[in-house]
């Protein structure tokens, strides 16, 4: 399988209609991470999993970071943009409807997807957000029409990782692009509890019906 710029896994869907889930592992993690969570999430989809190609001390990332919680910003931008190549090429490789990839993401992958949103309108037009913050820090959004953009955020009140405060910025940031968000508040840290998880499974039940 030719690695189309990622290392990757793909999986075809079973279910007529059901969409290509893109799914962006956290910090330390690879493509085989999130693909039991993309299986439970919405089963039948066809799964594209790439590995993030940044390597910090020996842990796969998706974008580099200045230190905790400060990322390099420039190198956000770049790495979007070669998320965006990869999911055009894979696509078209694999004979996938370019109108129905949906990204699903945790932390450090749910960050990488949602500049992707931002940054590359029209590639992704669902996307669920497991403990996400707001990637382009301190850069001014760019005004994008995301009104046929549907996100589903998940993220803890004492998230000591990722405050709580950067998950409700990016809502905001993607509600004034006209996306329509979902956000569920848990009261846990830095993971995806059984609660945020079935309500992410509603939420792709509904998109998806």
């Amino acid at each position: 399988m030719a690695d189309l710029g990622f290392t990757h896994v793909f999986r075809p869907g079973s279910h007529p209609g059901a969409p290509t889930l893109l799914l962006l592992h956290g910090t330390g993690a690879d493509e085989y991470d999130l693909l039991e969570l993309g299986q439970v999430l919405v089963p039948g989809a066809a799964l594209l999993s790439p590995r993030g190609r940044v390597d910090e001390n020996g842990a796969n990332r998706w974008f580099r970071r200045l230190r905790e919680g400060v990322f390099d910003v420039d190198d956000v931008i770049a790495r979007a943009a070669e998320l965006a190549d990869f999911v055009r090429a894979a696509t078209a490789a694999y004979g996938l409807d370019p109108a129905a990839t949906a990204a699903v993401g945790f932390s450090n992958g749910a960050n990488m997807a949602a500049a992707t949103l931002l940054l590359h309108p029209g590639l992704l037009r669902r996307a669920a957000l497991f403990a996400v913050a707001a990637p382009l820090q301190g850069r001014p959004i760019r005004p994008v029409d995301l009104s046929d953009v549907s996100v589903f955020v998940g993220a803890g009140v004492a998230d000591t990782v990722t405050p709580i405060d950067q998950a409700r910025l990016l809502a905001d940031q993607l509600r004034e692009c006209s996306a329509t968000v979902q956000m569920h508040e848990h009261p846990g840290g830095h993971g995806l509890p059984p609660e945020v998880l079935n309500r992410a499974r509603q939420w792709f039940a509904g998109a998806v019906s």
